[in-house]
């Protein structure tokens, strides 16, 4: 049974469609997974003290209609707790840095020595960024 043009462009333009379909599907269900598993990622919330004390106190007021005198009293109460966090996080840096070593040793102790050179690399370069990052948030 021969086939006439008619059904040879009908067959194309079917493979046309369903190839535009698969790709329109495709990029539509790529878009969504990636909006559902990295969307939903939460970003590390800012740390307070990047908030300043008072923006934090005029949005206080905003919300809640304080008045001066509680506005004033919200901005010594939130002085007063950034400083105790603060103190809290230099007594607890050197602890923070002491676990944060011997989890690196222990990392090193099941690497190869080239293995043992690209980490030590790596973490060289993530002390330095941890190090602009502080330097950057004067408050804490």
């Amino acid at each position: 049974m021969p086939i006439n043009n008619k059904t040879r462009r009908e067959a194309a333009f079917l493979v046309v469609v369903v190839f535009l379909l698969g790709a329109l599907l495709g990029g539509i269900g790529t878009h969504l997974w990636g909006a559902r598993v990295f969307g939903e990622q939460q970003q590390p919330a800012a740390h307070p003290h990047t908030i300043p004390r008072d923006q934090v106190v005029a949005n206080f007021a905003r919300e809640l209609q304080l008045t001066q005198t509680q506005q004033t009293q919200m901005g010594d109460i939130i002085d007063s707790t950034r400083a105790q966090v603060k103190a809290l996080e230099a007594e607890s840096a050197p602890k923070r840095d002491q676990i944060r070593q011997q989890g690196r040793t222990r990392i090193r102790a099941i690497l190869t020595p080239d293995q043992i050179t690209k980490y030590d690399g790596f973490m060289a370069h993530l002390d330095d960024l941890r190090k602009k990052q502080q330097a950057a948030s004067p408050n804490q």
